[in-house]
């Protein structure tokens, strides 16, 4: 956790040590910033399985030093056909954050299509260095070895319990050694069908999960009543989508993160762009006029994208007229400096000592209950989310890429261009956290930019979120100094202490400096971030 800096051969940050641990062994074995972030994805499934498994789905921004910027798209996809509610098993459960309560959906029924398979094995033809095998070495070896459970991961598994003990196949992974509940802080978590089927996906391919005996065993589940959308056919014409990133520039710095139809992203644009009319850095971070000013920035970015789907520009490359001048000026109008009275996922950061840049975010959602027979693969919940279909369940358009909120991004500064302005300085971040990924992602933004803090300090301080007529803010603002804010909204939400609601920004950068790359790092506190080396 923290921040660190050095020269070293890289640097790494994500949300476990043992993920982190899996990036650096192959910086330090000779892979590039592409094969450590793929590393880590794949030990995130043994290592963070609330966030991640082979049946996940994310995005990996690719920055190579030799080479155009690129989005891999291996995001969910949703069932070429929708069976009746009557044939599917979907059923609610409760996400106990604490201060905040969320709804989800578990069972057959809420499992997408999913894309992390696919997508390892084509980023890695694209621009891996290292063997396969190498690289997924060390997941096979902490499935198969154990995981000793960090206090991060208990809380996580106590947040969305009801998911992991919901059927006996997931209890028989996932259950304490004391046969009470699920494993605790402490306690060792083995997952040997999950080593045996990862060892052999190095060997066979991702033509195991979406044409082999994976999937004819997830086709046959879901064939079931109560069952599941996918079919073998939805498997097998599963595509990864390479993407050109959405890049522009924001005061000093040019930016590029994951474009439409992925929506956070383009929100934390349109929330720059609305700021970049202001001078945010004359209002001193924490001030009543700086969290007016930020809240009142994603309060109208949210708004912004309903009106935008309203005129149906909302969904698909379409969205991008969100950043048209004539739309931004509209909001920009609307930043009256107040406020106005009325998800498992985990970031994965990576910088080599070339000067690669790899961003990657994944989610499995909270899980389905679902296990693959004989896998130890949890399918993910894509269509039980409600922040993923916005439209309501069960309405979902069919053989589509579904719509995220996870906004891998990067960050280059020119020499000699503002606060932080160093030659060939660059910054890979991202967040969890559901649909306040766009707000952490702005706030972390405006905290390198506008106020020029050490990575560290952008990362650790205290956000703020709006949503639904909803301020949520964090421990660390000085709060009475807010009164005149929060008297003037229709609902706040305090809380006392950093959370994982507020996402997890995993960042890493690169300076150079009298001819050598300078790195440091900042592992989230939120969600149990790490940084090596």
């Amino acid at each position: 956790m923290g921040a660190k800096e050095g020269t070293t051969n890289g640097i790494v940050a994500a949300g476990h040590p043992l993920t982190a641990g899996a990036a650096d062994e192959i910086l330090r074995a000779g892979g590039n910033a592409f094969d450590a972030a793929l590393a880590a994805l794949v030990t995130a499934c043994a290592t963070e399985p609330v966030m991640a498994s082979p049946a996940a789905a994310g995005f990996l921004l690719a920055l190579p030093v030799e080479g155009k910027p690129r989005v891999y798209d291996f995001f969910a996809q949703t069932p070429a056909l929708r069976r009746p509610e009557s044939e599917i098993e979907f059923e609610p459960i409760i996400a106990d954050f604490g201060e905040a309560q969320q709804e989800f959906h578990i069972g057959k029924g809420t499992v997408a299509v999913p894309g992390m398979v696919k997508g390892l094995f084509a980023a890695h033809g694209d621009l891996g260095a290292l063997p396969i095998a190498e690289i997924m070495a060390p997941a096979i070896a902490l499935a198969r070895g154990g995981v000793t459970i960090t206090p991060f991961q208990a809380y996580l598994f106590g947040v969305i319990g009801p998911t992991f003990l919901a059927t006996k196949a997931s209890r028989a992974i996932f259950g304490s050694p004391n046969g009470e509940g699920l494993v605790g802080e402490g306690e060792i978590l083995r997952q040997p069908e999950l080593a045996d089927v990862l060892e052999a996906l190095s060997r066979e391919g991702a033509a195991l999960f979406y044409e082999g005996e994976i999937a004819d065993r997830i086709a046959r589940d879901m064939a079931g009543t109560p069952g599941g959308h996918i079919t073998a056919a939805d498997l097998a014409a599963y595509q990864v989508i390479l993407r050109e990133p959405l890049s522009f520039e924001y005061r000093n710095a040019r930016i590029h993160t994951n474009p439409p139809p992925a929506s956070g992203g383009l929100m934390a644009a349109f929330g720059l762009k609305l700021l970049e009319s202001r001078d945010v850095a004359a209002f001193e971070f924490g001030s009543a006029d700086h969290v007016a000013l930020i809240a009142s920035a994603i309060r109208e970015t949210g708004e912004a994208r309903l009106d935008m789907a309203a005129r149906g520009g909302g969904a698909g490359e379409a969205g991008e007229a969100m950043l048209d001048a004539e739309f931004l000026d509209i909001y920009r109008a609307r930043l009256t400096g107040r406020p106005r009275a009325r998800r498992g996922t985990t970031q994965i950061s990576v910088i080599d000592s070339a000067g690669n840049l790899a961003s990657l975010t994944v989610s499995n959602g909270e899980g389905s209950g679902y296990v693959v027979p004989g896998t130890g693969i949890v399918m993910n919940n894509m269509l039980g989310e409600e922040d993923l279909n916005p439209g309501g369940f069960h309405r979902w358009p069919t053989a589509r890429r579904m719509a995220s909120m996870m906004a891998p991004t990067a960050v280059e500064w020119p020499a000699g261009a503002g606060p932080g302005a160093v030659a060939g300085r660059k910054v890979a971040t991202g967040s969890g956290g559901s649909n306040r990924i766009r707000s952490a992602l702005l706030q972390v933004l405006v905290n390198l930019i506008d106020y020029g803090m050490p990575l560290g300090e952008a990362v650790s301080a205290p956000r703020l979120h709006v949503e639904d007529g909803l301020l949520s803010i964090e421990g660390g603002f000085e709060l009475d100094q807010l009164g005149a804010v929060l008297e003037a909204c229709a609902s706040v939400q305090i809380w006392d202490r950093r959370n994982m609601f507020f996402g997890g920004a995993h960042s890493v950068e690169a300076l150079t400096k009298d001819g050598r790359l300078f790195f440091s790092g900042a592992g989230d506190e939120r969600r149990g971030g790490s940084v090596l080396p």
